[in-house]
């Protein structure tokens, strides 16, 4: 009879997934013993969100597991870093589901390439949402990753949502702060945000004869050769066999023109300071981003705080360089909160 209750329970826990992956299109080496499902779950504006459930090795389910949700990079979907980091996360024995973000990939939102402040940090309470509700998995042991952008979206969600007991932010940006002042606060001036604010309402206008909203482009293809070597890190993940990927916003057309409005009106991390669960952030040595992480990392308090500074590594060698990647450390981070 436990046998039956117990089949019973998996059945329901897993009634919102399919069985496998169907035209898997990963871009990273999958662990054959490492199962995937296909998950679908909605946030609380009404978007339904699809990700893959990455579970451990001889996975059990009349255990409890810790679980993490994983998103990223800022335009990116879930076959390219955040599943290669779910994976590595399920290899370590947690459930791990990495999730293509509202507008983007598998997921829904009618206008697509579309980011938003305030939703996508939903979508990491979202992710949650759905997790805790799995029969397999301990709802007090639920942890994220948020990578490049989203490791921002990921800071930003941690400070709302206190369900959230231990969150990685790997080379981590602030969109807000970027989309206001430029890289390095190089544009911070109320005239150049004035005259960025006009420029982007003109162009509302303009989608909205149309129809359509215009993209801004992805990464920049054909490639100048005067590029800075960031936007060339870019290039060779984005636009090569390495990371390249059909659903990605970054692969392809790029977001749309006007995305940077709420980034710009709607500044994250104002509260970062207050996250008193543990918070691990990761970067590389020669990363352009890296101040970011520095800065956020000074606003941080509390003992239970972390900046790794990965030796010679860019921005993009965290998306998928397993030899840069610090997952043993992540997995440290992870087992010391979450286990």
């Amino acid at each position: 009879m436990l046998k039956v209750l117990a089949a019973v329970s998996l059945i329901l826990s897993l009634a919102s997934m399919s069985t496998a992956l169907e035209n898997d299109t990963r871009v990273f080496k999958i662990y054959p013993d490492i199962k995937v499902e296909k998950a679908h779950f909605h946030n609380r504006y009404g978007i339904d969100l699809t990700g893959d459930l990455y579970l451990p090795k001889d996975f059990d389910a009349n255990k409890k597991y810790s679980a993490i949700a994983v998103a990223g990079p800022f335009g990116a979907v879930k076959e390219q870093v955040s599943g290669l980091y779910a994976q590595e996360m399920a290899k370590f024995g947690y459930v791990a589901l990495a999730f293509d973000p509202s507008f983007t990939g598998e997921s829904g939102g009618a206008v697509r390439d579309l980011p938003s402040p305030e939703i996508n940090t939903e979508d990491f309470s979202a992710a949650v949402d759905f997790l805790s509700v799995q029969k397999f998995v301990d709802p007090e042991k639920i942890g994220i990753i948020g990578v490049c952008g989203w490791g921002g979206i990921g800071l930003n969600a941690a400070i709302a949502d206190t369900r959230i007991k231990a969150t990685v932010a790997s080379t981590m940006y602030d969109l807000s702060r970027v989309a206001a002042n430029g890289y390095f606060d190089a544009d911070n001036s109320p005239e150049k945000r004035i005259a960025a604010r006009k420029l982007l309402n003109k162009q509302r206008i303009e989608d909205y004869k149309n129809g359509t909203y215009a993209k801004a482009g992805g990464v920049v293809d054909p490639l100048p050769e005067d590029a800075p070597q960031f936007v060339k890190d870019y290039y060779a993940y984005y636009k090569t066999p390495r990371g390249y990927h059909k659903n990605s916003v970054n692969s392809n057309a790029g977001w749309t023109v006007t995305s940077s409005l709420a980034m710009v009106n709607m500044p994250m991390l104002a509260y970062v300071g207050e996250i008193e669960n543990p918070v691990l952030l990761v970067h590389g040595e020669k990363a352009h981003s890296r101040y970011f992480s520095e800065d956020v990392f000074k606003k941080l308090k509390g003992d239970n705080k972390e900046l790794v500074i990965v030796p010679d590594a860019s921005h993009t060698d965290l998306y998928d360089n397993m030899e840069k990647i610090p997952f043993e450390k992540i997995k440290t981070f992870f087992d010391k909160y979450l286990k």
